[in-house]
């Protein structure tokens, strides 16, 4: 009788046991449950108020639009679109920052090969942006050859397939455009270094993008002729004051480029793309949204791309960005 009763009391233990150990694994997968539902939450929100960065951007670039004549906009950076924004404050106690900046006072990088054939002015100024920059790789040339749809190695320099192929892992030139400015990592022997010093004064845009002359740093300016010293192209960007530059002749005809015989070609007062960066701080979440925006002269902002793989891009001053 006792051994029935002993035997009994473990097959109890042992249940109690077993079930206690399964509640526990069920609260376990329920407390995750509603930790992954709080997680997936926090990026849904941080998504949505990083959209909201992106809606307020359209609506100042419209705005900004609308105070001038469509047909012929004139934008710098005293404007508001391009002046720094205080950040807004959050109702989950994060904040919101979102900074405007215009890719079109950077070099296009993109400008290199137009319908399909090079583009030798704009080849030549991106070799002056080397040199200023004191990068001594002909990525000119490869990059031409990046972009061009052909196997022909331009120059001495160039690169195609079978340069790339002898790379581990080995693969292709790209032969097009052009679709994100880090993809200039994929050319040959393109290291971090030099990237770094590019990355500053480089976009990607359609190839037919104009220059605005009034959103351009003095280094990009500086690029435009042989003759054109950085000292010189400093004194362009402070001549355009703080309403800038009301047109393209009126920039051509400063003192400081008489005789250097440019042109207006590929130069402009305006700008038609736009890149806002939205940066969401929330609790433990934080999301980077990089909107690149289209404005048309018919009223309209467009979204050409959006990119969430940025893990952190420091907000700095617009002032910073005219160095």
């Amino acid at each position: 009788m006792r051994r029935q009763q002993g035997v009994a009391l473990i097959t109890v233990l042992l249940v109690v046991a077993v079930v206690t150990v399964v509640c526990a694994g069920l609260i376990a997968r329920q407390q995750l449950a509603i930790r992954s539902s709080a997680n997936l939450l926090g990026v849904r929100q941080a998504w949505h108020y990083a959209q909201g960065g992106e809606l307020l951007a359209k609506a100042m670039l419209l705005r900004d639009l609308r105070q001038g004549d469509p047909r012929t906009p004139v934008d710098h950076l005293g404007e508001p679109w391009a002046r720094p924004l205080a950040a807004f404050p959050l109702d989950e106690g994060g904040e919101l920052r979102v900074r405007i900046e215009d890719p079109s006072g950077r070099f296009n990088l993109n400008s290199l090969v137009r319908q399909q054939q090079a583009n030798l002015q704009a080849v030549a100024q991106f070799r002056r942006l080397l040199l200023h920059l004191g990068i001594e790789k002909p990525y000119a040339e490869r990059l031409q050859d990046w972009l061009d749809a052909d196997q022909e190695i331009s120059g001495e320099n160039g690169a195609e397939d079978n340069q790339y192929l002898l790379a581990q892992p080995p693969y292709r030139a790209a032969n097009r455009q052009l679709a994100d400015v880090s993809e200039l990592r994929l050319m040959l022997e393109m290291n971090e270094v030099d990237y770094r010093r590019l990355l500053p004064y480089v976009s990607v845009l359609p190839e037919d993008a104009k220059l605005n002359v009034n959103t351009a740093s003095a280094v990009v300016l500086a690029c435009m002729a042989d003759n054109l010293s950085p000292g010189v192209a400093e004194s362009l960007v402070a001549a355009r004051g703080a309403q800038g530059y009301r047109s393209v002749e009126e920039f051509l005809g400063q003192p400081a480029l008489a005789g250097l015989g440019l042109n207006g070609q590929g130069l402009a007062v305006g700008s038609q793309y736009f890149q806002v960066i939205s940066e969401v701080s929330m609790d433990e979440h934080r999301q980077v949204l990089v909107s690149t925006l289209q404005r048309s002269n018919d009223g309209r902002v467009r979204v050409l791309a959006r990119d969430l793989g940025q893990s952190g891009l420091p907000l700095k001053p617009m002032e910073e960005s005219k160095q």
